[in-house]
């Protein structure tokens, strides 16, 4: 009888002192399943060990040299929202702003998405009905051709050859919808959301996306380039929020209803294009500055679902649902004679060695 009264007691008080003192990691899965999201106004971010993800760590360092040697300044991956790995080179560290370029693309179509989901725009209107008439130097038949929708697709028409977007130089190539071709001109939807009752673009991008979703940085506007400068950790917050589809926590940031039609195919011309999203996977791609038409996926070593965002001198966000991941990329152009406007060699290259890592 004593045995079992002293058996009990034991047993009664180590249940006890596990319920006062819980272990430091109540999550016993090598990778926890939730999706986290950080706290605005903090560096705080939870992390998830490399080895506890089943990672090859023989192939962290040939990945951290490769990304050194090829003019990388941020490297961030994350898993379920959580830090897996984050890497800063070449004088860069986690509170240096650095340029988007047209990975920034991704950030006016959001604010777009958010605009019509309120009420303010249209991307099956006409942009002269934002813009005013003779806003391009098109006759005015060829000009009432141009939607929103063709500005968000790379299908307006209108001249590439210039990335200098004034009036004079929008001149007519082909009907609206007819030709896919990558250039400033999708900038536009800047001044469509600016001329709608949602007021001024920059204000209107702080309040509905950026402060939302805890992001710093700031616009630089230009007739040639209108560029987003943010930390790696802010593209990495845009990059989450893509992942889950436009939702940030319990909150709908971007229409989900919008958001997967931008991670789509939005033309039959390149189906490797959605809203300012690049899309892996596909049969056929074309790339900036040409209307060459390549065949198979964008990037063939990587995940068949992932999209990206890209931008000059290898600018990158890649989103891989299959994986629960988001990979950014900052830096100078890994070949500085060779400076892309968005899809380059280098992608297959830093698959490769992300491949070696990651099973």
């Amino acid at each position: 009888m004593k045995t079992t009264y002293l058996f009990l007691l034991t047993f009664l008080l180590f249940n006890c002192s596990r319920a006062d003192n819980p272990p430091d990691n109540p999550n016993p899965d090598p990778i926890p399943s939730s999706l986290y999201f950080p706290e605005n106004n903090t560096t705080a971010w939870e992390t998830v060990p490399m080895q506890n993800l089943g990672w090859n760590t023989n192939a962290v360092q040939p990945l951290k040299d490769y990304l050194a040697n090829k003019n990388t300044k941020a490297f961030i991956i994350l898993i379920n929202g959580r830090i897996a790995m984050e890497e800063y080179f070449n004088g860069h560290n986690a509170t240096t702003d650095w340029e988007w370029n047209s990975a920034g693309k991704t950030l006016v179509g959001s604010t777009f998405g958010i605009a019509e989901q309120e009420g303010f725009v249209d991307q099956n209107k006409k942009v002269s009905d934002y813009l005013g008439i003779n806003w391009t130097s098109e006759p005015i038949n060829k000009e009432n051709l141009i939607l929103n929708k063709h500005l968000l697709t790379m299908t307006s028409g209108l001249n590439d050859q210039s990335q200098l977007i004034t009036q004079s130089n929008l001149t007519y190539i082909a009907d609206a919808g007819t030709r896919w071709s990558y250039s400033n001109v999708f900038q536009k939807l800047i001044d469509v959301v600016s001329s709608s009752n949602a007021g001024n673009f920059e204000n209107y991008f702080n309040a509905t996306l950026k402060n939302k979703i805890g992001m710093d940085g700031y616009w630089n506007f230009g007739m040639i380039f209108s560029i987003y400068h943010s930390t790696a950790r802010s593209m990495a917050r845009f990059g989450l929020l893509a992942l889950n589809k436009g939702q940030w926590k319990n909150e709908v940031i971007i229409n989900p209803s919008y958001f997967n039609t931008s991670i789509q195919s939005s033309q039959i011309i390149n189906p490797s294009y959605g809203y300012f999203w690049w899309l892996n996977g596909k049969t056929k791609y074309m790339l900036p500055g040409s209307q060459t038409m390549y065949n198979g996926a964008l990037i063939p070593n990587a995940p068949s679902d992932l999209y990206a965002a890209m931008g000059a001198k290898d600018q990158r966000i890649y989103v891989i649902p299959s994986k629960k991941m988001v990979i950014i990329r900052m830096g100078e152009a890994s070949n500085p004679q060779n400076p892309t406007f968005a899809l380059s060699g280098f992608d297959a290259e830093l698959w490769n060695y992300i491949n070696a890592m990651i099973p």
